[in-house]
Order: structure tokens, then sequence, then C-alpha cells
């Protein structure tokens, strides 16, 4: 039956947020799957589609989702020809887990965990030691890697079983604490074109009897951010990587197998006050708040103590029909972050947790004016951001 029109909004319920596939079509299942294929003990071929090959190469486009493939043919021939191929041929996309951001996604990639268990549950998140907020992409403020993050990564479990291991990316990040915990083990290779990283990932490929090599490529991401993926600088940048997925795809050895794949796609979002909340200008959604954290489609909000009902009540009202508003109880219980949560992760997620179900943000002008004045977006569980790639390519 229809709500009459004077009716109270009602919130969008939290059994339709779609949650990532955790276990059997996640980003975090990816390389398990491929050591799984490799011998790797502890390993579990997570994804049953995917078929077992001697050397692997995941090629992560930063910000290229499943969708922007789809929607982009002229632009994008080479990925879109292979469409069909991902997932094992189903033609079916992974998903990127949640929240559907970089340090979240990079981190699930390389432990072959969720977030509850990796613990990097979003872009900013409360450190419960200090109360302060962590950046996770960009490490700031300074914490000890390996305690916020202690597992090892499938790579280092993979180079001490044997297998010849090996990541292709910019050197600037070569010694970041992300790439410590959640991208080392083997080699390192730094390189600055596109073009030398997809001919050393290919010549590492070649160099083991069993070999795991990782290469990235981020500009799409950057370009989408900046002017979005409506915008003519982002369709260079997407059919530069389209060229650059070619040329690795040509010189693949024998044995071989390459997934591309990315760690979330992107939306892009009008400068207007109703697609763009400001928390820092408005004062119903800043009551009760003691930190911010999250990005603009995925939120984390840290109650002052005793405010927690309060705040989550306000949250709902406001946001609850473009938004799931759930309470850090709520969306553990969902499966938001994986099927368990760490206790040590329990205290990074928010007491109440936002994630936009329509084209909006809550931005935080005064706080946070470079993320605030974005174009391109991304964060929650869409199918524009949540689903990626996973495109293959065998010799």
């Amino acid at each position: 039956m229809a709500q009459p029109a004077w009716s109270d909004p009602v919130p969008l319920a939290l059994d339709t947020a779609p949650v990532p596939e955790y276990g059997t079509g996640s980003l975090a299942d990816l390389l398990p799957t491929l050591a799984a294929g490799m011998d790797v003990p502890g390993m579990t071929a997570a994804i049953p589609e995917l078929t077992p090959a001697d050397r692997n190469c995941v090629f992560l486009i930063d910000g290229l989702g499943w969708e922007q493939i789809k929607a982009h043919p002229e632009e994008a021939p080479y990925l879109h020809s292979l469409l069909g191929s991902s997932r094992g041929g189903t033609g079916r996309p992974l998903t990127a887990g949640f929240p559907a951001t970089t340090a979240t996604s990079l981190a699930s990639v390389g432990t072959g965990l969720p977030p509850g268990a990796h613990g990097l549950p979003g872009y900013t998140v409360r450190d419960p030691e200090t109360g302060a907020l962590m950046n996770q992409l960009r490490w700031k403020p300074w914490t000890d890697p390996h305690v916020w993050q202690p597992y090892p990564t499938v790579f280092q479990l993979a180079d001490a079983a044997g297998v010849r291991t090996a990541q292709v990316s910019s050197p600037d990040f070569q010694h970041t604490p992300l790439t410590k915990i959640a991208l080392s083990g083997g080699t390192f290779r730094g390189k600055l074109t596109g073009e030398d990283r997809m001919d050393l990932a290919a010549a590492e490929l070649a160099a083991g009897d069993r070999s795991l090599v990782y290469t990235y490529y981020s500009e799409v991401d950057g370009k989408g951010h900046r002017f979005g993926i409506d915008s003519d600088a982002w369709r260079g940048q997407l059919m530069y990587v389209d060229r650059l997925a070619q040329r690795l795809a040509e010189q693949l050895p024998p044995r071989s197998a390459l997934y591309v794949t990315a760690d979330h796609g992107m939306i892009d979002i009008p400068f207007d006050e109703e697609s763009r909340i400001d928390f820092d200008e408005d004062w119903e959604l800043g009551a009760g708040v003691a930190l911010l954290g999250g990005e603009g489609r995925a939120r984390h909000v840290y109650a002052v103590p005793g405010a927690e009902s309060d705040v989550l009540t306000v949250w709902r009202e406001v946001l609850g029909e473009q938004f799931w508003v759930a309470s850090r109880d709520e969306a553990i219980a969902a499966g938001w972050f994986g099927p368990d949560v760490d206790e040590r992760v329990r205290g990074r997620i928010g007491d109440v947790v936002a994630a936009a179900r329509d084209d909006v943000v809550v931005t935080a002008s005064r706080r946070e004016p470079h993320e605030s004045a974005m174009v391109g977006m991304h964060g929650s569980m869409t199918a524009t951001e949540q689903l990626v790639p996973l495109l293959e390519v065998r010799p």
C-alpha cells in the first residue's frame, strides 16, 4: 500500500543493501583462489569459476568499475571485448567490498581478507587507541603498520611456498605503509611509465615456473575524481589503459592467466545542494558527533559518548531515504564488512555507518576541502561503485 503524501519518510531497510559477495566473489577472494591453484598452503579456491594456472598476473586499474567498462565500448574496445571472459567466462563481475575505496580494497586484494579482518574499513576511521581519525590511504597520523594490520599477505605466503612473486608499480609506492601491510612479499619493481610496467610484469611472469605478479595503474581514478567520468580527461585515461591491458595481454608467456580488475567504480555527483549535503553547515547532522570519518558516500560517524542513539536517529531522519544508515552493530550483523569483524577492528567502525544509495554525498567543506571539491566519488554499495571486472586472458 502506498504511503500517503503526508506520512513521515520511511528509512531504507538495511536488508535492501546489496552486501558484497564475501567468500565467493569479492576482491578478497581473488588472490587466495589464484594461490590455491598454485598449491600455496592454506589458500582456498573461493571463486569456483576460475581455472588454475601456473603463472598468474593481476592488473588492477584504480577506479575502473564494471559499469564504466560496459558504458564505454568505443574508448575501451579491448577491455569491452573481454567482458564475457569475466569471472571464469560467466560474464559476471566481482564485488569490491565495503566501503568501495582504494585503501580498503587494496588491503582486501593483498591479504585475501575482508575489511572486518584486515582492519582497513574506510578511507578515514577512528583509531581507538588515540581517538584520532586515521587516514588509511596516506597513513596519517603515523601508527605501526603491522600492529594496525597484523596478517601476512598472500604474496608473502606465496613467496614462502616457492612461487616467484612480484609487484610492479610506481616507485613512489614501494615504501608506503599501505604497500608494506597489503602488497608486500617477493620483489617490488618500480617503473614510472605504464608501458614499462606492462613489459616488466610480463617478464616477471615468464621468469618463474610458478609466478604471481601484481601491477597497478592509478590515473583513471585520479582523473575521475578531479574531472568526473563524463570528462574528456577521464576518457583519455580509459583509452590509454585499454592499450596498456592489450600490450600486457600480447606478451603473456605459456601456462599463464591475466586478470584485469579494479578496486572500485565511480559516480559523478552534481554540484548542487540536493546532491551535496554539507556536514559542516548542517547543525542537525553535526549534533552529538565527535568525529566524521569515511568519505562522502560511505560515512563513519563517531558520536560523543552517550549520544550514539540520538545520532543514529537524526542521521536516519535526515538521510534515511537516500542512505542506508546503520548502527555499528547493525552494519556488522548485516555483513557489510565481511562475515566476521575482529575485536581490534570494531572500534574503528563508526557508531553510525551511512552508505549512499542515491546520487548524493555528505561532504564536509571545511574539514575536507579537497575531497569535497571532487567530481567523481565512490565508497558505497551501489552497482556503479561496487561491481568490478575480473577480465581474463590466456595465451
